[in-house]
Protein backbone atom coordinates (compact mmCIF):
# COMPACT_ATOMS: atom_id res chain seq x y z
CA UNK A 1 0.00 0.00 0.00
CA UNK A 2 2.87 2.38 0.78
CA UNK A 3 5.43 3.04 -1.98
CA UNK A 4 8.75 1.48 -1.00
CA UNK A 5 10.86 4.36 -2.34
CA UNK A 6 9.14 6.95 -0.12
CA UNK A 7 9.98 7.98 3.44
CA UNK A 8 7.29 8.47 6.11
CA UNK A 9 6.81 10.59 9.23
CA UNK A 10 4.99 9.81 12.48
CA UNK A 11 2.60 12.63 11.52
CA UNK A 12 1.59 10.67 8.39
CA UNK A 13 3.38 12.71 5.75
CA UNK A 14 5.43 11.06 3.02
CA UNK A 15 8.48 12.29 1.12
CA UNK A 16 9.79 11.27 -2.27
CA UNK A 17 13.36 12.45 -2.82
CA UNK A 18 14.24 13.95 -6.21
CA UNK A 19 17.85 15.19 -6.06
CA UNK A 20 17.77 18.17 -3.65
CA UNK A 21 13.97 18.33 -3.66
CA UNK A 22 11.40 16.49 -1.59
CA UNK A 23 7.91 15.93 -2.90
CA UNK A 24 5.63 15.91 0.15
CA UNK A 25 2.14 14.52 0.65
CA UNK A 26 -0.06 12.76 3.18
CA UNK A 27 -0.31 9.01 3.47
CA UNK A 28 -3.14 6.67 2.57
CA UNK A 29 -3.69 6.17 6.31
CA UNK A 30 -4.03 9.93 6.88
CA UNK A 31 -6.54 10.43 4.09
CA UNK A 32 -8.61 7.46 5.33
CA UNK A 33 -8.67 8.95 8.83
CA UNK A 34 -9.74 12.34 7.47
CA UNK A 35 -12.47 11.04 5.20
CA UNK A 36 -13.79 13.15 2.33
CA UNK A 37 -11.39 16.07 1.84
CA UNK A 38 -13.12 19.35 0.95
CA UNK A 39 -10.40 22.03 1.28
CA UNK A 40 -6.60 22.23 1.10
CA UNK A 41 -4.53 25.25 2.14
CA UNK A 42 -0.87 25.24 1.09
CA UNK A 43 2.01 27.70 1.60
CA UNK A 44 3.28 30.22 -0.92
CA UNK A 45 6.17 29.40 -3.23
CA UNK A 46 9.33 30.83 -1.70
CA UNK A 47 8.26 30.34 1.92
CA UNK A 48 10.96 28.83 4.11
CA UNK A 49 10.18 26.35 6.89
CA UNK A 50 12.08 24.70 9.69
CA UNK A 51 11.75 21.00 10.41
CA UNK A 52 8.30 20.11 11.83
CA UNK A 53 6.78 23.51 11.04
CA UNK A 54 3.12 23.59 10.07
CA UNK A 55 2.89 24.37 6.37
CA UNK A 56 -0.79 24.01 5.63
CA UNK A 57 -4.14 22.51 6.52
CA UNK A 58 -6.48 19.92 5.12
CA UNK A 59 -10.19 20.08 5.90
CA UNK A 60 -12.52 17.15 5.53
CA UNK A 61 -16.20 16.75 6.28
CA UNK A 62 -15.28 15.47 9.75
CA UNK A 63 -11.96 17.10 10.75
CA UNK A 64 -9.28 19.69 10.14
CA UNK A 65 -5.68 18.46 10.09
CA UNK A 66 -2.43 20.37 10.00
CA UNK A 67 0.31 19.35 7.59
CA UNK A 68 3.86 19.51 8.92
CA UNK A 69 7.13 19.42 7.04
CA UNK A 70 9.56 16.74 8.19
CA UNK A 71 12.39 18.66 6.50
CA UNK A 72 13.59 22.26 6.63
CA UNK A 73 13.75 24.14 3.36
CA UNK A 74 12.13 26.39 0.78
CA UNK A 75 8.87 25.65 -1.02
CA UNK A 76 9.58 25.63 -4.75
CA UNK A 77 6.27 24.31 -6.08
CA UNK A 78 2.74 23.67 -4.87
CA UNK A 79 0.21 21.30 -6.38
CA UNK A 80 -2.47 23.67 -7.66
CA UNK A 81 -4.50 20.66 -8.87
CA UNK A 82 -5.07 19.46 -5.29
CA UNK A 83 -6.03 22.98 -4.17
CA UNK A 84 -8.57 23.18 -7.02
CA UNK A 85 -9.77 19.58 -6.57
CA UNK A 86 -9.17 18.46 -2.94
CA UNK A 87 -10.69 15.04 -3.68
CA UNK A 88 -7.37 14.16 -5.36
CA UNK A 89 -6.07 13.51 -1.84
CA UNK A 90 -8.68 10.79 -1.38
CA UNK A 91 -8.28 9.37 -4.87
CA UNK A 92 -4.47 9.25 -5.12
CA UNK A 93 -2.66 10.43 -1.96
CA UNK A 94 0.68 8.90 -2.99
CA UNK A 95 0.55 10.16 -6.57
CA UNK A 96 -1.50 13.01 -8.07
CA UNK A 97 -2.47 14.12 -4.55
CA UNK A 98 1.04 15.35 -3.64
CA UNK A 99 1.06 18.72 -1.87
CA UNK A 100 4.35 20.59 -2.27
CA UNK A 101 7.91 20.34 -3.46
CA UNK A 102 10.47 21.66 -1.02
CA UNK A 103 14.22 22.19 -1.54
CA UNK A 104 15.53 20.70 1.67
CA UNK A 105 18.37 22.25 3.63
CA UNK A 106 19.91 19.19 5.25
CA UNK A 107 19.85 15.48 4.51
CA UNK A 108 20.12 15.01 8.29
CA UNK A 109 16.38 15.75 8.48
CA UNK A 110 15.73 12.50 6.62
CA UNK A 111 17.24 10.42 9.44
CA UNK A 112 14.05 10.64 11.49
CA UNK A 113 11.89 9.34 8.64
CA UNK A 114 10.63 5.75 8.43
CA UNK A 115 10.89 3.36 5.52
CA UNK A 116 7.64 1.89 4.19
CA UNK A 117 7.93 -1.31 6.24
CA UNK A 118 8.56 0.67 9.45
CA UNK A 119 5.63 2.98 8.73
CA UNK A 120 3.29 0.04 8.10
CA UNK A 121 4.33 -1.45 11.46
CA UNK A 122 3.79 1.94 13.11
CA UNK A 123 0.25 2.21 11.69
CA UNK A 124 -0.61 -1.40 12.58
CA UNK A 125 0.73 -1.03 16.12
CA UNK A 126 -2.08 1.36 17.00
CA UNK A 127 0.35 4.12 18.00
CA UNK A 128 -0.66 6.15 14.95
Amino acid sequence: MYPRDYLYSREHEWLRIEDDLCVLGITEFAQQELGEVVFVELPEIGQVFDTNDELGTIESVKAVAEVFTPVAGEVVEINDAVVDDPELLNEDPHGDGWLIKIRFSSADDLKSMMKAEEYEEFVQSGEA
